[in-house]
């Protein structure tokens, strides 16, 4: 079963209705400053109850999106006050994010995962290397434009950060699963990108299992820019971006 699956397949109706507000919300539908409808107008709306619907307002409170005050109704708050490590609030971006939220996720990911692959590098154990190794396998043998793809590499990335021996870089692995299944999809819906990456998954591979931290940490930027690189060709974003301006 996909990650997306695991996330979405037994969600309680309050879980749904927050799902389908807080995509609502997060692609601008509605937006920062925007006032709800009442309770008893969302309720006929979406034919639910208002219990339902309590907990779905809830849900969305406190993950930073809304807020609700006596008089003046449940208003969208401004998206610095969102929760964006929240895995729901992450996967309400996808299937298609703003190419901001891409370069932020990237920018955030350039400084974590090279450091995270040197630790690897330093620290794995003989089995968790075989996991990196079993992901790449498992990338190679994808059939192109499958679900197979993106988890097969969403696998290789999370056995990296579970090889670093940092809970802190596990859980937070945990944490953006959504943003990067989602990602990943984009980047390797080229007829091409998923066979370019492989090569620059082999050699942070193997640099890992020869214990090359500074060799993992430079593959693995490279590998993460061709990536970003690849997206932003098939946004069809031209010229100057700000992902141009990525040193790291």
């Amino acid at each position: 079963m996909s990650s997306m699956s695991r996330t979405y397949a037994r969600r309680s109706l309050h879980s749904i209705i927050a799902h389908d507000l807080g995509r609502r919300i997060v692609s601008g539908k509605l937006s920062p400053g925007d006032i709800l409808p009442t309770e008893a107008q969302l309720s006929e709306t979406l034919d639910v109850s208002r219990t339902a619907l309590r907990e779905a307002i809830k849900i969305l409170s406190a993950k930073g999106l809304i807020e609700s005050r006596p008089k003046t109704g449940t208003r969208v708050k401004p998206r610095h006050f969102w929760n964006l490590l929240d895995p729901d609030v992450l996967s309400w971006h996808f299937p298609d994010p703003e190419p901001t939220f891409l370069y932020g996720l990237f920018e955030t990911r350039l400084i974590i995962e090279p450091n995270t692959a040197a630790m690897a590098a330093e620290r794995r154990s003989d089995s968790q290397l075989e996991a990196i190794h079993a992901a790449y396998i498992g990338m190679e043998q994808a059939e192109p434009g499958t679900e197979a793809v993106y988890l097969t590499d969403l696998d290789f990335h999370q056995a990296i950060l579970d090889a670093s021996e940092n809970d802190f870089m596990k859980s937070l692995g945990m944490l953006i699963e959504s943003a990067l299944i989602g990602s990943f999809r984009l980047s390797s819906s080229g007829p091409k990108a998923h066979v370019q990456s492989l090569p620059l998954h082999k050699a942070v591979y193997q640099a890992i299992a020869d214990r090359n931290p500074d060799e993992a940490r430079n593959v693995m930027r490279n590998l993460l820019r061709q990536t970003m690189m690849q997206l932003r060709d098939q946004l069809g974003m031209s010229g100057p971006t700000d992902w141009d301006r990525i040193t790291l």
